[in-house]
């Protein structure tokens, strides 16, 4: 069995009905576009799966290096509002852990980093893009320090703590509701988890480890004194990021290149930083950190990278970023509990949320 930090091949029999065919093989997910390419990449026979969430950081950034090396993969949602990440077969799957979790044949990784090492070990090649530049030249030195620098970062912080308090932001795309639905998600959490413990004794170990580590997050994420340490801690990181971006102007000064973060190959250090600039853009700090002028660029380097082709794929326009986990969900939960009023009532508000998400998007846009 895999679990984190480790890469272990494993035998995938037990997998649910739902994530199977008739015929035991994975069933066929939504069909994305194929990397606008001109070279097919070479990788091995065995199918590549990947169990994420949609509005997951992590998730995005690993899905971000899958589209940016080209490379076929069947993506399957598993939904935190509606606790699938706590389901005895993906806590089996994945050993109490969270998304991502990524398969390729026997093969199961359930780690962030240890997909990214995985990812980049096992998918090379002249039509492949490499990310992590080989070892020992001073662009892999450069791009590791800001992978370290930048995934370091607590996004589940400032993702938590900006929606509970939306006073900290500027700019925020989620609506005020988000934070009374928040707090009850995290409140019902915590008990869903110990019913779960009940009822599936050979897995008290990590569903008990998950309860700690929630709240903890809740104790955290709510305390604003806490939260703007971090943020003031952010500001010192984006001014190293803004200063590391302007020595690459200085450097290539003259040549016509396009120029990222570690120099002008686009590598994982530029996957880490436009992730989060997106992050931070949807929750209402971008007009705080660089909108206002205050890191010039920065502002350049958001505006070339959300033109990039798995950006647009993975993360979309930033204002509907909100509305890609609505939809599924409304019709996932009433699939489940399809003669509940509950079903019903959750399909009827995610479909209003829905219009009032459109009202506001096209109000500000265009007004």
């Amino acid at each position: 069995m895999a679990s984190s930090n480790n890469v272990t091949p494993t035998n995938c029999s037990w997998w649910p009905i739902s994530a199977l065919d008739e015929d035991g093989e994975m069933t066929d997910g939504e069909k994305s576009e194929e990397p606008a390419i001109e070279t097919k990449p070479n990788f091995s026979k065995d199918k590549l799966v990947l169990y994420h969430w949609t509005q997951s950081f992590i998730s995005q950034k690993v899905r971000l290096v899958i589209n940016e090396k080209g490379l076929l993969c069947e993506e399957r949602d598993v939904s935190l509002p509606i606790a699938e990440h706590n389901e005895p077969w993906f806590m089996r799957l994945n050993l109490g852990e969270e998304v991502p979790v990524f398969i390729h044949g026997d093969t199961i990784v359930s780690d962030y980093n240890q997909i990214i090492q995985y990812l980049e070990a096992n998918f090379g090649g002249e039509t492949v893009a490499q990310l992590i530049p080989d070892a020992g030249s001073p662009v892999h030195e450069c791009v590791q320090q800001y992978r370290e620098l930048l995934d370091g970062l607590p996004m589940d912080a400032y993702t938590h703590g900006c929606i509970l308090h939306p006073e900290l932001t500027t700019d925020s795309m989620i609506p005020k509701y988000a934070t009374a639905e928040i707090r009850r998600h995290l409140a019902n959490a915590a008990s869903e988890l110990l019913k779960l413990d009940h009822e599936e004794p050979t897995l008290t170990e990590p569903y008990l480890s998950k309860q700690k580590k929630l709240m903890a997050k809740i104790l955290d994420h709510d305390n604003v004194t806490y939260l703007k340490k971090i943020l003031g801690e952010l500001a010192m990181v984006l001014d190293q990021v803004e200063a590391e971006l302007e020595k690459r102007k200085i450097e290539y000064e003259g040549q016509k290149c396009e120029l990222w973060l570690c120099g002008p190959e686009f590598t994982l250090a530029d996957v880490c930083l436009g992730a989060l600039l997106h992050r931070l853009k949807f929750l209402g700090l971008s007009k705080k950190y660089w909108e206002d002028g205050s890191r010039p660029n920065l502002q350049s380097f958001f505006e070339r990278v959300q033109k990039r082709y798995a950006f647009r794929k993975v993360l979309g326009d930033i204002h509907t970023t909100l509305l890609s986990a609505v939809l599924p969900n409304a019709f996932r939960m009433v699939k489940k509990k399809p003669p509940s009023f509950f079903g019903a009532s959750f399909l009827m508000g995610s479909l209003g949320g829905m219009g009032y998400f459109a009202y506001w998007f096209l109000k500000k846009k265009y007004v």
